[in-house]
């Protein structure tokens, strides 16, 4: 499949963002990329259209009860089926800080055995508490699995921001042991928390800016094609973007986040 021909769908609703920077990224690499609400999604369009979904950040209907629990359960009740038919199909999705809140709560990650019912993990409030945005060092940990991560290799260290107050990613105290070797035994783990140098934050703020479990910034499902994490990656595309491009005397032309939508939007033209 030629670029051109890839149809990526970015959902949104009341209250997220970043969507119109995630379409230009992908627009930038010349694939088509639309911005679709997701009342317009169940009436007048078919999910099947598309070779990749996005769900992005932002604070869908206010993150009221707990962050992307409403817009997950709507999806769920409403297109759930429909869901793990694309994933079925190995169509990529993308969930980034509330979109990784929306696949998390709607049983897409980290899905151990499939779709689940109810959640298996959690994106907490903060800790320290509070509102957290910084730009972070991320550690690329998987080993090939997943179709985001594709072009880096491993141990690679990209710089991207965070922007959440909820984004502690957790396990039930009583599985963390169970749930943890599960990721690893699947090459789940696709990003953590690290310093400048790829040394692990080991929890330490700020470093770590949410308290994380084990430094998990990204996980993806065990087939590699669901992919969440906390990080926005859309928001590290160009090298305008980042924050101390005016030190290294001329403006790069890109920055880390490339690499994430350039892996996937290879694995969709080699795949369909």
């Amino acid at each position: 499949m030629k670029k051109d021909e890839v149809r990526v769908c970015i959902l949104r609703v009341g209250g997220t963002n970043c969507d119109a920077e995630t379409k230009r990224a992908f627009s930038d690499l010349g694939v088509n990329a639309e911005i679709v609400h997701f009342n317009q999604l169940l009436k007048k369009r078919n999910l099947f259209d598309y070779h990749g979904l996005v769900f992005p950040g932002g604070f869908s209907y206010g993150d009221y009860v707990r962050a992307g629990v409403i817009w997950a359960k709507s999806v769920a009740a409403k297109i759930g089926a429909d869901l793990e038919k694309f994933v079925e199909k190995e169509r990529p999705i993308l969930g980034i800080c509330n979109g990784f809140q929306v696949l998390i709560e709607a049983g897409l990650l980290p899905a151990f055995d499939g779709v689940s019912e109810y959640p298996e993990a959690a994106l907490a409030p903060n800790i320290p508490p509070g509102y957290n945005c910084r730009w972070v060092y991320l550690k690329r940990e998987n080993n090939g699995k997943c179709v985001f991560t594709r072009n880096m290799p491993k141990n690679r260290v990209i710089k991207i921001p965070v922007a959440h107050s909820e984004g502690r990613f957790l396990f039930p105290k009583e599985k963390e042991n169970e749930y943890l070797k599960r990721l690893c035994d699947n090459d789940q783990v696709v990003f953590q928390y690290c310093h400048s140098d790829g040394t692990l934050a080991v929890g330490e703020y700020p470093a770590n800016p949410n308290g994380a479990f084990n430094d998990i910034a990204g996980i993806c499902n065990p087939q590699g094609t669901v992919f969440g994490l906390m990080p926005h990656p859309e928001r590290a595309f160009y090298g305008w973007q980042l924050p101390d491009w005016t030190k290294k005397g001329t403006v790069p032309a890109f920055g880390d986040g490339k690499l994430i939508f350039e892996s996937v939007v290879e694995y969709i033209t080699k795949k369909f």
